[in-house]
């Protein structure tokens, strides 16, 4: 009961932080799931592959909410989600297939350095500039692939990864922000899907669980940021942005800190 309780109360943080920030909730997802599963006493050798499957699997649903409301205000750029998404979903399941070769530990090491560099460019950088033009078809595969192979690695929707791309290839900030959600559900679902299958055969799993999707902790998340999502989006637009974004990236950098030497 407490575990669900816990459950409950991160997928309400990371749904407020997704409507807040935009981002799909996973950089705060996975090292909670992960603290939550040691200290449920589950086997360290899959703890982050769990949280970070789970991860993966509880964010479409605030990524469909996004998405909807993006769309509504013509905001997502469909032809630039096409060009893009065949890369993201080959490289979603690579990562899959990269990050169950790797151990825990190895895991968190990249987990930590990529919250602490998000950290960083969120305080240091206050806005992206534009440098190169549009690739073209080769040019988008190769970048979703890139995309797709870290957010799988981390477990996250790739807004951070696909919004600065976009900006760079002379993309309106809407427009970008818009496009990256829309980009973050085929990265969950082919994501998740890579975990559950190289996690299938693995026997020290606990119950309840699919390859490396823990249901438990799903059930709770996607119940929960189902609720405070559209209460972020809300809020968003009455906080002082800056000062919201100064705060979050302090909370990333003590997450990145606690992931490398926890």
């Amino acid at each position: 009961m407490t575990e669900l309780l816990i459950y409950l109360a991160l997928g309400a943080t990371a749904g407020l932080l997704a409507g807040l920030f935009g981002v799909g909730g996973g950089l705060i997802i996975v090292p909670v799931l992960a603290w939550v599963f040691i200290g449920q006493g589950m086997d360290t050798s899959v703890i982050m592959h769990l949280a970070i499957g789970t991860s993966l699997a509880s964010i479409w649903l605030t990524s469909i909410m996004s998405i909807r409301a993006h769309h509504r205000r013509g905001a997502v750029s469909w032809s630039l989600v096409k060009k893009l998404v065949v890369g993201i979903v080959l490289g979603a399941l690579l990562g899959a297939v990269i990050a169950d070769q790797l151990p825990t530990p190895a895991l968190k090491r990249i987990f930590g350095v990529f919250e602490l560099l998000v950290a960083a460019q969120m305080l240091l950088v206050s806005r992206y500039k534009a440098h190169f033009n549009l690739p073209g078809r080769m040019g988008f595969t190769l970048a979703g692939t890139v995309i797709g192979i870290v957010s799988a690695i981390i477990g996250i929707g790739g807004g951070t990864l696909t919004v600065p791309f976009l900006i760079w290839c002379r993309v309106p900030m809407i427009q970008a922000v818009a496009t990256s959600a829309a980009c973050g559900l085929p990265i969950a679902i082919a994501g998740a899907f890579g975990f559950i299958v190289t996690g299938w055969n693995v026997e020290q799993l606990p119950a309840w669980s699919t390859g490396y999707l823990y249901w438990p902790a799903w059930l709770g998340i996607v119940l929960a940021s189902s609720i405070t999502a559209g209460l972020g989006a809300r809020l968003a637009h009455k906080l002082p942005a800056a000062r919201l974004r100064q705060l979050f990236a302090l909370l990333l950098m003590g997450l990145g800190i606690k992931m490398l030497v926890g």
